[in-house]
């Protein structure tokens, strides 16, 4: 039996990732005195008071809420809410196995960017983080943006910045085995959508000078009107010689190779007409732009993919459980750049100088010092910013 026809097996089997456990015992006449009425009253009336309090008195200081609508799901596109909820439980289990976060899945049946915002937004007072999910671009952006100026709480959309906060982290530590400057190599990301845009913009903040981006029609090239308003925006940042042509005319001389793209699009040839000692990152799931085999054949040097299933995994989750944990711990108000610049540094620096090889420049999700490393990176950032509350 394969992994997909296991994994149908259990679903049936589980009915559901996730469940709602009691913090607090009901087992005598007291305890429900205790835990609800009449005694309840008084928390409340507490949080009446003063709102603030909430984050004392209810399970609000480590609850995410994890929200889609169902319209970008894991590579299978527009497959509806309903549909979306096996992935959003997933996301719930990882928050909690990796940083102790309770996270609860909520399924939004609208694909009205001002709906969403409002549902998302009416519900944010019983959550201390909004972790956006599987939203197709360019609406994911808009989502973002407009939550961002409303909730006092921090929105992240994961396919965004976890996805490039992760690659920076590998990025950051494949330029020290390739012995390059980030602020001089040529960076050519293949994939204009929410995860490619993220990174583009996150590996600018590392210090990044020189990105062309590809999208399905070819390279992006600022005053093509057919592009998105997210596009036009990152086009007067990117591809400053105006270049046009293919992904293939993109990646010549390329230091760098980014793909959140679609399977088996780069060859052998255009691995090989990259500069010495590329670095190669071709993430499509579950099938990447080029097999990593194939990569080193053509003379690839530092190859990662998402699989867990070859060296060098770029994973979200190494970047979200850590994230929302320390956003929690210090009540931060946002998620900033500076704390997404910090977590790409606190990832990269768990390998050390004498670990850092080829097939080693990111943590295994399962390393345990993933998640602290990370919050404490964020809850130190969030302090110096005034993002935190305590």
């Amino acid at each position: 039996m394969n992994i997909r026809e296991e994994s149908l097996k259990k679903h049936y089997e589980w009915q559901g990732k996730i469940e709602v456990i009691s913090r607090a015992k009901i087992e005598t006449k007291e305890d429900l005195s205790l835990a609800y009425t009449p005694g309840v009253a008084e928390p409340c009336l507490e949080i009446n008071k003063d709102i603030n309090k909430s984050w004392e008195l209810t399970r609000r200081s480590n609850l995410v809420a994890v929200v889609t609508d169902g319209t970008a799901v894991l590579g299978l596109g527009d497959i509806g809410p309903e549909a979306g909820m096996p992935v959003m439980e997933g996301k719930c289990t990882l928050f909690k196995r990796f940083a102790d976060v309770d996270a609860f899945p909520i399924c939004i049946k609208s694909k009205n960017v001002d709906e969403i915002v409002n549902a998302i937004y009416l519900m944010s007072g019983s959550f201390g983080g909004i972790n956006l999910e599987d939203i197709s671009a360019p609406r994911c952006f808009e989502i973002e943006k407009k939550l961002k100026e409303v909730c006092d709480i921090p929105v992240f959309h994961d396919d965004q910045h976890g996805t490039a906060i992760v690659v920076g982290a590998s990025l950051i530590n494949a330029l020290k085995v390739v012995n390059k400057e980030i602020s001089k190599v040529e960076i050519a990301i293949c994939g204009a959508g929410s995860a490619g845009i993220a990174i583009c913009k996150h590996l600018f903040n590392l210090g990044a000078k020189n990105i062309t981006m590809v999208d399905s029609r070819g390279i992006v090239c600022e005053g093509d009107e057919k592009l998105n308003e997210a596009q036009k925006e990152i086009a007067k940042l990117t591809n400053r010689a105006l270049k046009r042509g293919t992904l293939s005319d993109a990646m010549k001389g390329a230091d760098v190779f980014i793909g959140v793209s679609a399977p088996n699009i780069v060859s052998k040839e255009m691995i090989a007409s990259m500069s010495k000692d590329a670095i190669v990152f071709p993430m499509a799931n579950p099938t990447p732009e080029i097999m990593p085999n194939l990569a080193k054949e053509a003379g690839a040097r530092v190859v990662g993919t998402g699989r867990s299933d070859f060296p060098n995994q770029i994973n979200n989750v190494l970047a979200f459980p850590g994230i929302f944990r320390g956003a929690l711990d210090c009540r931060a108000t946002c998620i900033n750049e500076e704390m997404k610049i910090a977590t790409s540094y606190a990832l990269a620096g768990l390998i050390s100088d004498d670990e850092l090889n080829e097939n080693y420049v990111i943590p295994s999700p399962l390393d345990p010092r993933v998640a602290r490393a990370v919050a404490d990176a964020v809850i130190e950032v969030a302090r110096k910013t005034k993002a935190a509350r305590i």
